[in-house]
């Protein structure tokens, strides 16, 4: 009777060693499965984060290439990004100067590249001239030549400054000096068509810019 206790009891503990290490396996597999599961929508989610920082970054870090002359502290090509303002590439380039006039400018204007901004003088845009805002700004087309933004009125070949007849169509600095000198030795153009008479300036680029100018 004492022996067959002992195998009772021996059996006994065997089972209940038993179910004890199964429960033990089946916890623990459960907890191995959920900690998996968890881990993979973390991981996911991680990753699908890391993704949308990329794209967040790319399109933060597109950039475009602007010239900006006149009165600023720091005339020239900067890079700044995509969508900013007249505001913005002024604050790049250092600020204005003192003798700066924006009162011509709209400072919300949103530039693009291949941009060329003018910050005029104090006085500068006061010879005659009777176009208003935004004939300081001009942009490269594909061609490299300068396309006019402004749309108000056109520019006066008698009393324009080198700045603003560089805003024409083909017309760079070397020839917006001839153009200057010209009138200093001839006097006045009698009409549009006289501006041919300049050294650089043919049929082709007069048919450019002969819609943007006047007397």
């Amino acid at each position: 009777m004492k022996s067959l206790n002992k195998k009772t009891i021996i059996h006994i503990s065997i089972i209940i060693i038993s179910i004890i290490l199964i429960y033990y396996f089946l916890i623990r597999k459960e907890d191995y499965i959920e900690s998996s599961i968890n881990s993979n929508i973390l991981n996911t989610y991680e990753e699908n984060n890391n993704i949308n920082n990329n794209l967040l970054n790319i399109e933060n870090n597109n950039k475009i290439i602007v010239y900006i002359t006149g009165q600023v502290k720091n005339e020239g090509i900067h890079e700044i990004k995509e969508k900013s303002r007249i505001a913005d590439i002024i604050e790049k380039a250092g600020g204005l100067t003192e003798e700066a006039d924006i009162s011509s400018l709209n400072l919300a204007y949103i530039i693009e590249d291949g941009m060329k901004i003018h910050i005029p003088k104090k006085g500068e845009k006061n010879n005659n001239i009777t176009d208003e805002t935004n004939t300081y700004i001009s942009k490269e087309n594909n061609n490299g030549n300068s396309e006019n933004i402004n749309k108000k009125g056109k520019i006066n070949i008698n009393t324009a400054t080198q700045t603003e007849l560089e805003t024409l169509p083909g017309i760079g600095s070397s020839t917006a000096l001839k153009i200057i000198n010209y009138r200093k030795e001839n006097g006045k153009f009698n009409n549009i068509e006289d501006i041919k008479k300049v050294n650089g300036i043919g049929e082709s680029k007069y048919s450019k810019i002969k819609e943007l100018i006047k007397i």
